[in-house]
């Protein structure tokens, strides 16, 4: 029976069918099956409750920011800035790229809105000076997955939510690891230009950096509001997002003038169909998750390597990591997270891990998955906003996604990267 269920959701993706269907039908193959003893009526109960987290109220918040932000001039203002500093630096062209996308990241909360905001003006430059397609192309949808850990982060909303585990301290948790693959992808940059001999830019001087810093100091304030907010106890996770809301407006409809109260119904309905297909994956991926636990597929699958392991901390996160890597590399990172976390929370339990330094785990693998083939989900956003065909955009991929498991060594290895930020804010 479980080999058939696996070869059910297989068939239905190879098919093309969106990853909701899948879920569906594994659900109530387990169901129908004898696998497990829920009806539907149970099923759609679980369904309910995975939606139910007011916490969630928040990913549509995020999402609607970063779509005013997106359509507005916040993603020049900050490329500008970065350039400014870093644009003479060998390598400066393609640096200013990953620190845009960090930054942008910051202010998003979204992988997908990073490609396209940071995409459209980077890649004709760095075309422009002598960077391949492949190089460009990697470079942008690789580094737009530091949008992931720097917060505000769906995906640590996300497992925040299913673990259990303060949001605010993954928000933290999130910007050393996300400063650290910044670090990795800059030195990869400069390795890489000198090699191929591009040349840097001419060195801005200190009125071009002043006045360049000063049209990007509104849109830096996002991350302080929203992280400084929470830690601060001025206001939740979920006011946060709403404040988020607020203040883009301020900036693009009212400081800015870049996005009208015309433009706000299109950007509105973009926002509710990313989010009904966000809260519909979630729903699904709930009632799959809790399925699956009641048949009893976790203990059959992992149940021989969880016992071994014991509390042994590294094994642990290797494990949890390897699963979580091939997870997102076929599924949407948000279903993976939705039925692994639940599956795996007994052995962070046993193993005395910390949920926080493995929702930094957990969330890093996502933002590989969101990027390594096959169906990487800014791999086709990628695909869509550039127009190039499906193996150019992937090319170029495999010195970034080894960056990003060599630092998903360093952070397994040395956990206080990641909770060394927390710490200070429970002091």
């Amino acid at each position: 029976m479980l080999i058939g269920l696996g070869l059910l959701m297989l068939v239905l993706l190879m098919l093309g069918f969106p990853m909701m269907v899948p879920l569906a039908a594994g659900t109530l193959y387990m169901m129908f099956t004898g696998m497990t003893f829920f009806g539907p009526d149970q099923a759609v109960s679980w369904m309910i409750t995975g939606v139910g987290s007011w916490v969630l109220a928040a990913v549509p918040m995020f999402i609607f920011a970063a779509d005013i932000l997106t359509k507005g001039h916040t993603a020049n203002r900050l490329l500008d800035l970065v350039d400014a500093f870093t644009g003479h630096l060998r390598g400066g062209l393609p640096i200013t790229t990953a620190a845009s996308c960090a930054l942008f990241g910051a202010v998003s909360g979204s992988t997908q809105a990073t490609v396209v905001a940071m995409g459209g003006p980077m890649r004709p430059r760095l075309l422009a000076k002598g960077y391949s397609d492949k190089f460009t192309l990697a470079l942008i949808i690789n580094a737009s997955d530091i949008a992931l850990l720097i917060p505000p982060s769906i995906g640590f909303i996300v497992y925040g939510v299913v673990m259990k585990t303060s949001i605010g301290d993954l928000f933290l948790a999130g910007i050393l690891p996300g400063l650290l693959i910044l670090l990795m992808f800059s030195i990869y940059c400069y390795v890489d230009s000198r090699i191929k001999g591009i040349e840097p830019e001419p060195k801005a001087s200190w009125s071009h950096r002043f006045v360049a810093l000063r049209k990007a100091i509104l849109p830096m304030g996002f991350p302080v509001l929203v992280v400084g907010g929470i830690y601060g106890g001025y206001f939740s996770a979920v006011e946060a997002s709403a404040i988020a809301v607020a203040y883009a407006l301020l900036l693009e409809v009212v400081i800015y003038r870049q996005v009208s109260i015309r433009d706000l119904g299109s950007l509105a309905l973009s926002t509710g169909m990313i989010t009904a297909v966000v809260f519909i994956l979630v729903a699904i991926g709930a009632a799959f998750s809790q399925t699956l636990g009641t048949a009893g597929v976790p203990e059959q699958i992992l149940g021989p390597a969880i016992d071994s392991i014991g509390d042994n901390q590294i094994l642990a996160l290797l494990l949890i990591a390897a699963a979580f890597f091939v997870g997102c590399m076929f599924v949407d990172p948000i279903v993976v997270i939705l039925i692994l976390v639940p599956i795996f929370k007994p052995l962070v339990q046993s193993a005395g891990l910390d949920p926080v330094h493995v929702g930094v785990i957990v969330t890093l693998q996502a933002a590989i998955g969101s990027a390594t083939p096959p169906f990487g989900c800014d791999i086709f956003t990628a695909i869509a906003v550039f127009r190039r065909p499906y193996m150019e955009v992937i090319r170029g991929t495999p010195p970034f996604i080894a960056m990003l498991l060599l630092a998903t060594f360093i952070l397994i290895l040395f956990p206080q990267i990641s909770l060394f930020l927390p710490s200070l804010g429970g002091q």
